[in-house]
């Protein structure tokens, strides 16, 4: 990572927390809150891709909508092209979602049935003004269309007539209709079968080497990633755990999580896949509204002791652009407590 280059996304000290009230029959016992981001810093540099992983309801869609402010941060700050995001008002915002796009994890429900795929299309087109002439708006959507793999024929045809995969191209097709310099790829293959999501991977890869699009990247599956991004960051329970370069991480990961994310990864060499440890993690996630003390992974992990419990470990750089929040962070640093399946 140069540190010359400045970045396109910089997220720094991001929280959100979500106000919980707990009771019975209408009386209110106890107020709490859930800490779905706690502390999250990374960035985003124009033409890469950021991967964002962990397991569901770790805070990574949270994360995204903070950042397209389609969520309110209650803390930290989302510096887009050099400008706050929480502090820009109804125009500001209008033009940076031009830059900023979303694609929607769930192809099926983000996409209005009373519509045709050509008024989806055309629709930012509109919104924000450009394009005025219908002639040339419709010309323009059917280039978007052949672009992400669709007839251009099939303009007029409604989302209910397509298939999962296409109807997920359809959304593609939209996000990129304004060339936008930042997409948030919200888990955008996670309902589709596994051939259909190479398919998809593989057009939003050339789509960025088109276009030069930058990609926040959000997924739980680590192999996903590892064909898409640059750098990947891993979080758990709300707090960035690692990051750092796709093959650093891979190669090298040094928190316990993260090894243990990576050893569940199939190998597709069958006398490899045979002979690798899996390391298996006692228990379930915590609850966000009752979160442990000190390191929020320690109630799961092998190697944690009572300073993991009592003291937050700093997220900090532990070898060259990489960083982790583990008081024993080395590389791959579970040994004996592996278990072979």
């Amino acid at each position: 990572m140069t540190e010359a280059r400045t970045p396109l996304l910089s997220v720094q000290h991001l929280c959100k927390e979500f106000p919980v009230e707990s009771g019975v029959f209408g009386k209110r016992f106890s107020k709490k809150s859930v800490h779905a981001v706690n502390d999250v810093s990374f960035d985003i540099y124009p033409g890469e891709t950021f991967g964002l992983v962990g397991e569901s309801g770790c805070g990574k869609s949270t994360t995204g909508r903070c950042i397209m402010r389609l969520t309110k941060p209650t803390s930290g700050t989302v510096l887009f092209d050099g400008k706050d995001v929480a502090k820009m008002n109804k125009k500001e915002l209008k033009e940076m979602r031009r830059n900023m796009q979303f694609i929607f994890q769930d192809p099926y429900a983000s996409l209005n049935p009373r519509m045709t795929i050509g008024e989806i299309v055309s629709e930012p087109l509109i919104i924000h003004g450009i394009m005025k002439d219908a002639a040339e708006r419709e010309k323009y959507v059917r280039e978007l269309l052949d672009m992400v793999g669709l007839n251009p024929e099939h303009i007029n045809r409604y989302p209910h007539e397509f298939s999962g995969g296409q109807r997920q191209r359809v959304g593609i097709a939209r996000t990129f209709a304004l060339k936008p310099k930042l997409i948030i790829c919200d888990e955008p293959v996670s309902a589709l079968d596994v051939s259909i999501q190479a398919q998809v991977l593989n057009l939003l890869n050339d789509l960025q080497k088109e276009t030069g699009t930058a990609y926040l990247f959000i997924a739980h599956d680590l192999s996903v990633v590892q064909h898409i991004s640059d750098n990947i960051g891993v979080m758990y329970l709300g707090h960035m755990m690692e990051y750092a370069d796709w093959q650093k991480l891979y190669d090298e990961p040094h928190h316990p999580y993260t090894q243990s994310l990576l050893s569940a990864v199939p190998v597709p060499d069958p006398d490899i896949q045979a002979s690798r440890k899996r390391i298996i993690l006692a228990g379930d996630p915590p609850s966000p509204i009752d979160a442990p003390s000190g390191c929020c992974f320690h109630t799961r992990c092998p190697m944690a002791c009572a300073k993991c419990e009592d003291e937050r470990p700093e997220f900090k750089e532990v070898a060259p652009g990489h960083f982790c929040a583990c008081h024993f962070a080395a590389s791959n640093p579970i040994k004996g407590e592996s278990i072979d399946l």
